[in-house]
């Protein structure tokens, strides 16, 4: 299985596509810059099978619409971002730039439910990381998780936005992501990937958490 990552959109947000030996792909977060994904995805021949937004934030989905009508993908998300976008025109303004309407959603996702790219290889399982918004989600493959803004090197997601909260955000870390080994790959919706044992052991914020 190969990871690709494009740093796309205006807050430069990390795109992933992964792809399974039969040229099956995920897309995760595919936030802007919609040509650069489709060249991408058309280079290494690939098909896409999902597009999957870790939350529903404007940075995350902006390339979306445009995804959809380049591809026969399945676009899915959590139930409890869909406030945040039917209200992407809002969220975009806030911070000076200009949305369009929102894609289509074809099927929610639940925690524990399993993506499978159909190549016999490791499926993705839903973990609901909310805190960062209500409905973000984190993908756990074999040895990878994908965590959109939950989690990043030295730093966690920001809780001052509509929907957050910072106890529940440091929840979702705690059960759903320290849980896990050390040497697992985190891939994060904004700079560079880690591991969980990296974070466990030197993020500041789970840190204080613990009061160390």
């Amino acid at each position: 299985m190969a990871v690709m990552s494009l740093a796309v959109g205006p807050l430069f947000t990390n795109c992933y596509i992964v792809a399974g030996e039969n040229h099956e792909a995920l897309i995760i977060d595919p936030g802007g810059d919609a040509d650069d994904i489709i060249e991408s995805v058309q280079r290494q021949g690939l098909r896409i099978r999902y597009l999957v937004a870790t939350h529903a934030h404007f940075d995350h989905v902006g390339a979306l619409r445009a995804l959809q009508e380049a591809s026969e993908g399945e676009t899915l998300m959590h139930r409890a971002d869909l406030p945040l976008l039917q209200n992407l025109s809002a969220q975009g303004a806030s911070f000076g730039i200009r949305v369009g309407p929102p894609p289509r959603i074809d099927r929610f996702l639940e925690e524990g439910e399993v993506l499978d790219l159909g190549d016999g290889g490791s499926p993705f399982r839903v973990l609901h990381t909310p805190g960062h918004s209500p409905g973000g989600i984190s993908l756990l493959g074999e040895g990878m998780v994908f965590v959109g803004d939950t989690l990043f090197a030295a730093s966690i997601g920001r809780t001052d936005l509509p929907g957050a909260s910072h106890q529940v955000l440091l929840h979702s870390i705690r059960e759903k992501l320290l849980s896990l080994e050390d040497q697992v790959l985190v891939f994060p919706g904004h700079g560079e990937a880690t591991t969980i044992g990296r974070e466990r052991r030197g993020n500041p914020f789970l840190r204080e958490e613990e009061g160390a």
